[in-house]
């Protein structure tokens, strides 16, 4: 379960990645009111969104390491309904957030033989926001490109980019000890290769039998950018199955539509201001320091804590070349990206003037971020290139963690006020 590509662009910024590594680590690995399978299903799902194939791909191998059932990898016919019925806050936190009710709430909090807890709930929320802000990174940073074929991801290989998550929180303020005692819990840390081997091994004989011209067509619609027709694949057997090489690797996802329902529902542009004034979120009336961190803290223990020192972190990294170069303050810079990027989610700040931002971003920036932000997946290594040529590759770097933290913030704030008007 390892991110070496996106710890070496996140080790541009050491004190980021560190903050970073402990929220990683205390979503996927420690105490909390999820199962471990379940978290990197979880992770699966909002990843398969963007069709972020680095992240599925991972999860899928840590899902497998935490003893999660191979017959889910299926696609979404095969898992729990109670899973499956994340799959339209999932849908909707990846694209228009601003959608989020209390009713969608509601309905996974309902009585039922497959009802989610409030906490339980808070958990996948964060989980998802998580997933598909660091899709955006790995897109906009080309760590979904080939490595071997000279991806960004190599450009500056770190010491820390051939640890995984656990070894490199080891080596930081984390602390070995707490390391140590966490790791027994951590399945997905402890589970031996061997057993590993044998699990996708038996996945690989239940896929020995499949119609070959069946896995060449769809290889081929999948080099075509068509995907299933219903969201689902029409061989729910016939998706995403991780098969295991001669090095008891896993091997690609064939179809990310079969964790997807409603493939075609993406990102549209936020109502105009000034033409619906009732769906602008106003940060006055609920925000991150004031609501959803004492929330989030509350139902899911700790996590606030971490949530808001990476929030912190983003905001306090050196920026001043970058604002130099556009005539400003730094903190002036880093909020006009900021504030872009909540108000493409229809998140509004009463006292902030809209017009700097294109008085700070120029034409190409704006375009990469909202790319980067709403479509991930449409990003390609020229768009990287093109825009701030002038600009260090560090400092591209900082713009895309500003992109990964203020989208997570934005479907946070989001989800949580929906669950507040669910409580009250």
């Amino acid at each position: 379960g390892r991110l070496e590509a996106v710890t070496q662009q996140m080790g541009y910024h050491p004190q980021y990645l560190d903050s970073f590594l402990k929220t990683q680590h205390y979503l996927m690995h420690m105490d909390g009111p999820l199962p471990f399978d379940c978290r990197h299903y979880i992770a699966i799902m909002a990843a398969a969104r963007h069709q972020c194939r680095y992240l599925v791909n991972l999860h899928v191998l840590q899902f497998l390491r935490a003893g999660g059932d191979p017959q889910w990898l299926r696609g979404l016919e095969f898992i729990p309904p109670k899973l499956r019925n994340l799959n339209e806050i999932n849908k909707i936190l990846a694209h228009r957030p601003w959608l989020i009710t209390k009713e969608h709430i509601e309905k996974l909090l309902k009585i039922s033989e497959w009802s989610w807890s409030l906490a339980e709930l808070v958990h996948a929320v964060v989980l998802l926001a998580h997933c598909h802000a660091l899709a955006s990174f790995v897109f906009g940073c080309g760590c979904e490109q080939d490595e071997g074929l000279g991806g960004r991801g190599l450009l500056k290989p770190l010491s820390l980019g051939n640890q995984c998550f656990c070894e490199a929180t080891a080596s930081n303020s984390y602390g070995q000890e707490l390391l140590r005692i966490n790791r027994k819990r951590s399945l997905d840390s402890c589970m031996e290769l061997d057993c590993l081997r044998e699990r996708m091994q038996r996945i690989h004989v239940e896929t020995e039998g499949r119609d070959e011209m069946r896995l060449l067509q769809q290889d081929r619609e999948e080099g075509e950018g068509q995907g299933a027709e219903a969201g689902h694949c029409s061989d729910p057997a016939a998706g995403l199955s991780p098969l295991a090489d001669t090095d008891g690797e896993v091997t690609g996802a064939t179809n990310l539509a079969c964790y997807m329902q409603d493939p075609d529902f993406g990102y549209q542009d936020f109502a105009r201001r000034d033409e619906d004034q009732t769906q602008v979120f106003r940060v006055q009336d609920y925000s991150w320091e004031d609501h959803g961190f004492s929330l989030v803290n509350r139902l899911y223990s700790d996590i606030g804590h971490l949530l808001d020192e990476k929030f912190r972190m983003v905001d306090g990294l050196q920026s001043s070349a970058m604002a130099k170069r556009q005539g400003c303050e730094p903190s002036v810079f880093k909020r006009g990206i900021w504030n872009y990027i909540h108000c493409m989610f229809g998140i509004r700040y009463d006292d902030y003037d809209y017009a700097e931002v294109n008085q700070l971003l120029e034409r190409m920036l704006k375009v990469y971020i909202k790319t980067v932000t709403c479509y991930p997946e449409k990003t390609n290594s020229e768009m990287f290139d093109r825009f701030w040529k002038q600009f260090k590759h560090s400092e591209k770097v900082h713009v895309n963690l500003l992109i990964l933290e203020a989208r997570m913030q934005a479907e946070l704030l989001y989800a949580l006020q929906a669950i507040t008007q669910y409580m009250i």
